[in-house]
């Protein structure tokens, strides 16, 4: 159900997709910044050559913003009216056929397709505890930490709020009796940072395309996204909640698609 294009090499993402947009025609790149700057960057013709206004081009709030406007633009450009029958390319996570992980970060699990799942050496509390809650609670019929690194094609596309795209694997995948979840938890105070903000548009949105498909293509669940912070997680935890139900309150609900993700004053 996963789909990506994307090359890797070992951990680090091959040469010719650490900069995403770079295998665009250089020349129509470089045609269309330059009528950009001539005709609309400050809403009015401009010569970069009278009076070495060329020097404008050189404040970094300039250059910022004219990278804004066309990785995003670039983004855009990629939304496609669709007709006709739709091909779907399953994806499945046995493709990995093993997972290499520290044994001191890692633990047994009964209902992955790996025996062992891991979390973070540093920081992980948050991920372990969600492995040990979904062993658990008998609602979670199976689940899986998503490799970064490995699962290549669990990847989604989002653009930062610095106006780049940039790629977001969720913390896990976890299935239960009545949806597929794409689960990402996070320290309270980064749920409302602007990149996780801006992450859970784009994966909510890809989630609302899933379930356009006929059911028979999803395995007849519904798909959703859900972030959970570390307070709420917690708190139903101690309180003797199930995971289940957790995931089904924190989905994020009734996004308006990768458009969305566009909030970038643009304009200033």
């Amino acid at each position: 159900m996963f789909t990506s294009r994307t090359p890797f090499v070992g951990r680090k993402v091959a040469d010719q997709w650490a900069k995403p947009y770079t295998q665009v025609s250089s020349a129509a790149l470089a045609a269309a910044i330059d009528d950009y700057i001539h005709e609309r960057l400050f809403r009015e013709a401009f010569e970069p050559f009278e009076d070495e206004r060329w020097r404008l081009l050189m404040l970094q709030p300039v250059v910022d913003h004219i990278v804004k406007v066309f990785a995003l633009a670039l983004v855009n450009a990629e939304d496609r009216a669709i007709s006709g029958e739709i091909e779907v390319c399953h994806r499945r996570l046995s493709e990995v056929t093993k997972l290499t992980m520290r044994e001191s970060s890692s633990m047994e699990v009964t209902k992955c397709i790996y025996p062992r799942l891991q979390y973070p050496s540093r920081s992980g509390g948050l991920e372990r505890a969600f492995i040990e809650w979904a062993l658990r609670d008998t609602g979670v019929a199976s689940f899986c930490k998503v490799s970064e690194n490995r699962h290549d094609f669990a990847r989604l596309r989002y653009v930062k709020d610095n106006g780049l795209p940039a790629f977001y694997s969720p913390d896990f995948l976890v299935r239960t009796s009545d949806a597929i979840y794409l689960a990402e938890t996070k320290a309270q105070d980064q749920t409302s940072h602007p990149n996780v903000l801006r992450k859970r548009k784009a994966a909510s949105a890809w989630c609302e395309r899933v379930n356009e498909l006929p059911s028979e293509l999803r395995d007849g669940l519904p798909w959703h996204y859900t972030l959970i912070g570390e307070s709420i997680f917690h708190d139903w935890r101690q309180k003797g909640a199930r995971l289940g139900e957790l995931l089904a309150f924190s989905r994020v609900r009734g996004t308006v698609g990768r458009q969305a993700q566009g909030g970038l004053d643009l304009e200033s």
